[in-house]
């Protein structure tokens, strides 16, 4: 009795540190909304491109505010949740799903006030690169910087 008990709450312990050790080891980047970069470019995501492995998570900042975040149609893993955020509110995302996850501000897509997301492998960066060439002008011409900066 004495030794099932104490297996048990070996057992129970043991599970307690992986999972507290998996949560401690899980990362938060910071992403700005603003209307102008550290660059001179106007709307922009800062940094515009972010690596992370799976279970990390993403903390957007209304900086500035006037903008919000959606995922860009066809940058999105298979089964990944959709990224969405109203327009001047911090968000923070964690992201579960390896892949490429292309996102926008909607008021300032058109001006180009995109982003990319990079978890663990780009295992649908294929896909995503498709989905760019649907995108407003200026949108595409940063898209297609960010992921010439995905593959360095």
């Amino acid at each position: 009795m004495k030794k099932t008990y104490f297996m048990t709450a070996a057992c129970l312990a043991l599970g307690a540190c992986v999972a507290f050790a998996s949560t401690a080891s899980a990362k938060t980047v910071e992403v700005q909304e603003l209307n102008q970069g550290p660059n001179g470019q106007s709307m922009v995501f800062s940094p515009m491109v972010v690596h992370i492995n799976p279970g990390d998570s993403v903390h957007f900042v209304a900086t500035d505010k006037g903008h919000g975040i959606a995922q860009i149609d066809g940058m999105l893993p298979k089964g990944a949740t959709p990224i969405a955020g109203a327009d001047n509110v911090d968000h923070t995302i964690k992201f579960t799903k390896d892949g490429v996850y292309g996102y926008k501000c909607l008021a300032h897509y058109g001006m180009g006030m995109v982003g990319l997301i990079v978890v663990g492998k780009p295992v649908n960066e294929a896909a995503a690169k498709e989905a760019m060439n649907g995108a407003p002008f200026f949108a595409k011409n940063r898209l297609e910087k960010a992921f010439a900066e995905l593959n360095k």
